[in-house]
């Protein structure tokens, strides 16, 4: 008999006690609190930073391009550990705790006149003092402690929710689907809050307060984590994917010099674990030197159960299947990283536009923050994601025949299309906003850092914005779907880290980007495209730039996509079919 202890789970283990609907509150109730207290914050930082720690724009954007990219990178170290070592729960755990004290640190940093160096006055004649190395050193365990913190946060808190509920039954299907729908609006509520009221705080009211608010906000997200443990269902881990990769890459690369069999499918070792999550996959000619991995040569020796005894020097079809599905992610994959650089503009230089546009609203004195322009892209989102699921799919399915519309890769290719477009209207945009910042600047404004402020309402940021979202509600959730599918079933957390991964190549290639084109680039005697000033320099021309980058992914995507195959899907075999295959397998190692 199977055997349990409290909820905690393992392939050996009895059926746990699933309690979805009841630790469903603990979990959302930390996800929500997460997230309002870290997007806001993440979004306003490069104004925290220019403005507290008086870092130059460039210096500034860097840094968060930087930060940005550790922390989805670290995605894949902290899959790596829940799945192989720590399980969900503690590296949620650790990751919650550890986001808290990263916020704790940050706040300091703006609490403590000592933490951060004076405040510049307006006046172009006044020198501005940058920060200490010790203000920067604590300024950036900080960010060790944010970085810390998403890495185990982000590819596993969906995971785990979705743990908290009964798979084989109709009733945990439904209560999945239901905390997938609960954890897009709490995520969407989150980002509104955000970059609304917290971010109006932190650059309007005071940055301590709008930082610890954000800071204890941490604070309740861990207290609702750890007040559910007794309840959750806590999945134990069982090794790491990863070897399987490595170990199918060994056998193909020892047996490279061998020559196919005339006809492969009946002749490799096509054994199929009982036990495996995994879907069965059909054989294919794509990437045929994996295939080699395969080949059974007279050393290769098989236990009874139809397994190799050496998985070292044999591997399966089913193995080889499974490396050419994440293989041939890959370029796709590639694609996604370059186009990101879309999404990091319109994270970093659209708010050093806003800062110099007329952010007030109407003849008042109220001034929308500068970060808070990034909801609409989110706004758009939302309102985007419904009409394309209950309006576009259903006509399209009509069109196309295809349950889903369209394929996966084809709406990837249309937010591709349309991150071309977004980058054009913001070149459009910067180059109006800079022209009446030359000949109609705001009169009665404080210049930003001595610069003139254009009189282009902020407003005219909001087309390239709701371009932007439905851009992302395109190839983003695409992407996710896409890696999701195709990906193998017992590597789909390191599918979400696969996402963040791209994210965060595409932050360090946007840093490099940026202080290339700072360095080479040239406006006049004295200045370039990306000046600190930006009506000195010509952003316009470097969104221009980003747009041209953006059309030649589109024709490398178009090129890949067309060579790609779907993940080969077969039905799966009955227990007694899966013996004849083990037993056939037995009587030709014997014959050998």
């Amino acid at each position: 008999m199977e055997k349990s202890v409290g909820n905690e789970v393992s392939a050996t283990k009895k059926e746990p006690n699933y309690r979805g609907v009841v630790a469903m509150p603990f979990v959302i109730g930390n996800e929500t609190f997460e997230k309002l207290g870290t997007i806001g914050t993440s979004s306003n930082l490069l104004v925290y930073l220019t403005t507290v720690f008086n870092m130059k724009s460039i210096t500034a954007t860097n840094v968060i391009n930087i930060f940005n990219g550790t922390c989805n990178f670290g995605t894949l170290l902290g899959a790596f550990l829940s799945d192989t070592y720590l399980g969900r729960y503690k590296t949620l755990g650790i990751a919650s705790i550890s986001s808290f004290l990263g916020m704790l640190v940050l706040t300091m940093t703006a609490t403590f006149p000592n933490l951060h160096p004076p405040k510049c006055g307006s006046d172009e004649s006044v020198e501005c003092v940058g920060a200490s190395t010790g203000q920067l050193a604590f300024l950036f365990s900080a960010f060790v402690f944010l970085v810390i913190g998403a890495s185990g946060i982000r590819p596993c808190n969906l995971a785990f929710g979705a743990d908290q509920f009964n798979p084989k039954t109709e009733s945990g299907k439904r209560g999945i689907n239901s905390f997938f729908n609960w954890y897009y609006f709490t995520f969407t509520f989150a980002m509104m809050v955000s970059l609304t009221v917290i971010v109006y705080v932190q650059a309007s009211v005071n940055w301590a307060i709008g930082l610890a608010i954000p800071a204890f906000l941490m604070f309740l997200s861990c207290a609702f984590f750890f007040v559910g443990t007794r309840i959750y269902v806590m999945i134990l881990p069982q090794g790491s994917p990863i070897t399987n990769v490595v170990r199918t890459l060994v056998v193909a690369f020892k047996k490279r010099k061998m020559e196919l069999p005339q006809q492969p499918y009946n002749s490799l070792f096509n054994y199929h674990s009982p036990v495996s999550i995994n879907s069965k996959l059909a054989y294919t000619d794509q990437l045929r030197w994996l295939n080699k991995a395969a080949i059974i040569t007279a050393e290769d020796k098989i236990n009874e159960d139809g397994s190799a005894a050496d998985p070292w020097n044999l591997c399966s079809v089913q193995q080889v299947e499974e490396i050419k599905c994440v293989v041939r992610v890959v370029p796709i994959w590639l694609s996604g990283v370059f186009y990101y650089v879309v999404l990091v503009q319109m994270q970093t230089y659209l708010v050093l536009q806003a800062l110099q546009s007329d952010r007030r609203l109407g003849r008042g004195s109220f001034k929308i923050p500068a970060a808070t322009y990034n909801v609409f892209s989110m706004i758009s989102l939302t309102i985007w994601i419904p009409v394309y699921d209950r309006i576009l799919v259903p006509l399209l399915r009509r069109i196309t025949r295809r349950e889903e519309g369209i394929t996966m890769l084809q709406r990837i290719g249309i937010g591709l299309v349309l991150a071309i477009l977004t980058m054009l209207v913001a070149a459009v945009v910067e180059n109006h906003r800079r022209t009446l910042a030359f000949t109609h600047p705001t009169i009665g404004v404080v210049p930003h850092k001595g610069a003139a402020i254009s009189s282009m309402s902020g407003n005219w940021l909001i087309p390239q914005l709701v371009l932007v979202g439905i851009s992302e509600a395109f190839a983003v959730i695409g992407q996710i779907e896409f890696f999701y599918k195709q990906f193998p079933e017992n590597m789909r957390s390191f599918a979400g880290s696969f996402l963040f991964c791209g994210f965060a190549i595409s932050s360090y290639f946007t840093s490099f980007l940026v202080s290339i084109v700072h360095n080479t680039s040239k406006v006049g005697e004295s200045s370039n495209w990306l000046a600190e000033d930006l009506n000195k320099g010509r952003l316009d021309y470097f969104y221009y730039f980003v747009a041209g980058l953006e059309v030649v992914n589109l024709g490398c995507f178009l090129v890949c996509a067309k060579w790609y195959r779907y993940k080969p899907v077969v039905a799966a075999d009955d227990d007694n079919s899966k013996m004849d295959v083990a037993m056939e397998m037995i009587d030709s190692q014997k014959s050998v």
